[in-house]
């Protein structure tokens, strides 16, 4: 049987590069699309793959973009792969509001570009589309599944909302096989710097270190369903290899407010703080340095803030087999071991 060629955008991102490690155990043939810059930002896969067009890669790159047409249909028609896996996006909540114009144009134009590229290049390949709780935005529900109706609150919400329906036009216009999979938030060792919860635990660790004096949030109180992204890597996969193309939600079903998960992480670090002050005045203090660790600024405040999510992922449950197993405790845990590590910080 030929081995399957599996194509990623943004796959030199969190999502990407666990995804690339997730194929490759299973026997793919893995090939990715990169922006061409001035510095390489391929930290997260060097140990998967040499350079571009490198011969021997365990991970082929290609350079591409999400804003250029013709680069996707070089891609495809060079690649033809058996599943494309769009992860690519201007992906930050918070700067979409900055950048507003640039968001729609990769993360919602950038997928009619890729998907029309897959269209006209008549290849069969499998199509999922990275779709995000922040769809649901101002919900009113108590929990938000495949059915639940959509009210984002940031142009990154309302660029991949375009990219869903988007998705669904062209299987039900063209018959593709193409999903989309509304994941709910997915951590890891490997987030972003500027994702809150990759902020909180680098940040501690570097006060540990006596690298940085205090860090700096915005709302606390939002609150946000968060799972492990090694294991939502997997449910994208199940989506794929599903009989019919169908939307999923991956989620774990529980929820943790920014202030648990920092105090978790507090607790992790076995830090015996006190809290003064109310509202954006709060302040934690280390007890045993008397010194400042945690304050609110609100320069990190978003014009319009989503403050519940929680995920119903029993449809994944029930036909893809998929549950989220990994704690918040356990993924706090996690995410502050390896960034303790990083920065020579013992953690008990």
């Amino acid at each position: 049987m030929p081995t399957k060629k599996a194509l990623i955008t943004g796959i030199t991102g969190q999502d990407g590069s666990y995804l690339a490690e997730l194929l490759i155990k299973k026997g793919y043939e893995v090939h990715g699309i990169v922006r061409r810059a001035s510095t390489f930002n391929r930290g997260r896969i060097d140990h998967l793959c040499s350079d571009v067009g490198h011969s021997s890669a365990t991970v082929f790159l290609h350079y591409g973009d999400l804003g250029d047409s013709n680069s996707l249909l070089r891609v495809l028609s060079d690649v033809r792969p058996d599943e494309v896996y769009n992860l690519a996006a201007q992906s930050h909540v918070g700067v979409s509001f900055d950048m507003p114009e640039y968001t729609g144009d990769i993360t919602a134009l950038g997928t009619t570009r890729l998907l029309e590229a897959l269209r006209t290049s008549k290849l069969k390949a499998k199509f999922y589309q990275a779709s995000s709780s922040e769809l649901y935005g101002k919900t009113t529900t108590p929990t938000q599944d495949e059915e639940t109706p959509f009210y984002p609150r940031s142009p990154y919400g309302c660029a991949k909302a375009y990219a869903y329906y988007l998705t669904k036009n062209y299987r039900e216009s063209y018959g593709m096989f193409a999903v989309n999979g509304i994941l709910f938030n997915h951590e890891s060792p490997r987030r972003g710097e500027n994702f809150v919860t990759r902020k909180i635990t680098l940040s501690l660790a570097n006060i540990l270190a006596g690298k940085q004096e205090c860090l700096y949030l915005g709302n606390l109180e939002a609150k946000r369903d968060w799972g492990y992204a090694p294991e939502f890597v997997e449910g994208m996969w199940k989506m794929l290899q599903h009989p019919e193309p169908e939307d999923f939600v991956l989620a774990t079903g529980r929820t943790a407010s920014v202030r648990e998960f920092l105090e978790m992480c507090l607790k992790h670090l076995q830090i015996d703080y006190t809290k003064k002050g109310s509202g954006k005045d709060e302040v934690y203090i280390d007890k045993k340095s008397g010194k400042t660790i945690v304050a609110l600024d609100p320069l990190y405040n978003r014009p319009a803030e989503v403050d519940f999510l929680l995920g119903d992922a029993s449809k994944a449950k029930e036909k893809l087999g998929w549950e989220a197993k990994t704690s918040v405790e356990e993924l706090a845990k996690i995410m502050l071991q390896a960034d303790c590590k990083k920065k020579g910080v013992a953690l008990n």
